[in-house]
């Protein structure tokens, strides 16, 4: 049985509670609905990073070969009207495991830091969120999750794992707590350290500025402050400068881990064994639990930068690196059905296949892109407005190259009233926005949007906002280390000779 899915990747449906439902867990709710065998059937999820809707054959690449995945398009459904509740990682997962807008359980930001930059950072899925996962697992069964997760570890401690996947219903977990960054690989231009840097040393700039004058002030008696208060911003202060030196080598060794469950086995990773490590606890999970109901989530690092691809498939492809990884992860899609076929479970399991967004447009190096192809879509619904637009870099380009990530909000978008209005049943790659004094419907549907959006909020609950500055800066306590702080490295086979 496959549900083939992909595009933007999330349909949502409005419960009475707020509560929203993607298609395959409706199905986990009610097993016995779905198929004709009477015990509970197995849940085989592949969700691919930054995969392009242009990237495979079924949706009509004829230059990057994707046989497995097409053939679940071919042999299953194909989904084309979803989704994607984000356009980057961290609220898109969000949203893919709780059926929740991540607005409601405080995984979208509202700063420039649209996702977790650190797994010593206190941000992450808050663990009162209800999974698919959890659901499943209450209903006895076997769950796992190998490859990325970029949701969060520790809160407190270092080992209190409060957003750890076992504490969301997996009982099993192998895999990146964090996402492939150029960083692990350390040969591209830093990911993460080039929207850092600038930021972290402005901030512990204006914060030694502000805890100088205060001490100035304090012992002159300018003006009266608590030592207790210049002690914490210096702390902060601190903080920041740690994370900005940290940005420039040690983002490697505090963000490049494997894990299994709450031990790390390599820090940093073994990034060319990777791939057939998590390919192995993929399939070894299917067969230790072939003769019970099971749900194994395969988050792939595939096709993220720096689209690390073995030596087999280097080279193979007519698109450079990025089609020898996208035909590297179809060649692991065809490895886990092989093992579903052979353990004689492909009528009783569910497969379903899908990308947690678009393509990355900015993903590049020097002047090749590395990112996917996104075609003429900009995602949306039937209609989308635009009240606000990034300030595309170069302009036109539909990326912002210089930035990493357009942002939401300051003086990287441009701010638009009226709206800018598109059709996308008529114009699907919004090429040109209705014009608002002359289309008859404008204002109706200006109107709706606008209503939909005030009833929407009223259904919020306020929440903590895990990807405020607090929690999306490092902090050295929660960092996962193998070894003594800060002394972190291993590797798993080392430790067992």
């Amino acid at each position: 049985m496959y549900l083939f899915h992909r595009m933007e990747n999330y349909e949502i449906y409005h419960g009475k509670q707020g509560r929203y439902l993607n298609i395959w867990l409706i199905l986990c709710l009610f097993p016995r609905t779905c198929v004709s065998n009477p015990y509970k059937p197995n849940f085989l999820l592949i969700l691919a990073d930054d995969l392009g809707i242009g990237d495979v054959g079924c949706y009509g690449n004829d230059t990057i070969r994707t046989p497995n995945i097409d053939g679940l398009a071919k042999d299953g459904v194909r989904l084309t009207q979803h989704i994607a509740a984000a356009a980057v990682c961290t609220p898109s997962r969000a949203a893919f495991l709780t059926g929740r807008y991540p607005i409601r359980s405080g995984m979208a930001s509202s700063t420039q830091r649209q996702v977790l930059f650190w797994n010593g950072g206190s941000g992450g899925l808050p663990p009162n969120e209800t999974t698919f996962a959890r659901i499943l697992y209450q209903q006895g069964y076997s769950t796992a999750l190998v490859g990325k997760w970029h949701m969060g570890v520790n809160c407190k401690t270092r080992h209190d794992h409060c957003h750890h996947p076992l504490n969301h219903g997996f009982d099993y977990f192998y895999g990146m707590p964090f996402t492939l960054v150029n960083e692990c690989q350390g040969t591209d231009d830093p990911e993460l350290a080039k929207s850092l840097q600038d930021t972290y040393w402005f901030y512990t700039q204006m914060i030694v500025l502000a805890v100088f004058t205060l001490v100035i002030g304090k012992l002159a008696n300018l003006f009266p402050v608590k030592w207790k208060i210049i002690i914490c911003l210096a702390t902060c202060g601190l903080l920041h400068f740690i994370s900005w030196f940290s940005s420039y080598g040690f983002t490697k060794y505090w963000n490049c881990i494997l894990m299994r469950n709450h031990d790390i086995t390599e820090q940093p990773m073994n990034l060319q064994k990777t791939t057939s490590n998590m390919l192995k606890e993929a399939i070894t999970f299917i067969e230790r639990n072939k003769r019970r109901p099971f749900l194994l989530f395969v988050s792939l690092l595939h096709v993220h930068t720096p689209l690390i691809t073995t030596e087999k498939f280097q080279g193979r492809s007519r698109h450079g690196l990025y089609g020898d990884n996208v035909e590297e992860m179809d060649w692991m899609v065809g490895r886990l059905l092989d093992v579903i076929d052979k353990e004689d479970l492909k009528n009783t399991t569910f497969i379903y296949f899908a990308s947690d967004h678009g393509g990355s447009l900015e993903a590049h190096r020097a002047n090749s892109q590395l990112g996917g192809w996104n075609g003429i879509y900009k995602g949306g619904t039937v209609w989308k407005a635009h009240y606000a637009t990034p300030v595309f870099q170069p302009e036109a380009s539909g990326a912002c190259f210089r930035r990493g990530i357009c942002p939401c909000f300051g003086d990287g978008v441009t701010h638009h009233d009226p709206p800018l209005l598109f059709n996308l049943s008529q114009d699907p790659s919004e090429a040109n926005p209705l014009p608002a004094d002359t289309e008859p419907l404008f204002d109706t549907v200006v109107r709706r949007m606008k209503r939909a959006v005030e009833e929407h909020g009223k259904t919020l609950t306020p929440v903590p906002q895990q990807l405020s500055p607090y929690n999306n800066i490092w902090k050295p306590w929660l960092q996962p280390c193998c070894g003594t702080f800060p002394f972190c490295w291993c590797h798993e086979e080392n430790n067992k000779a």
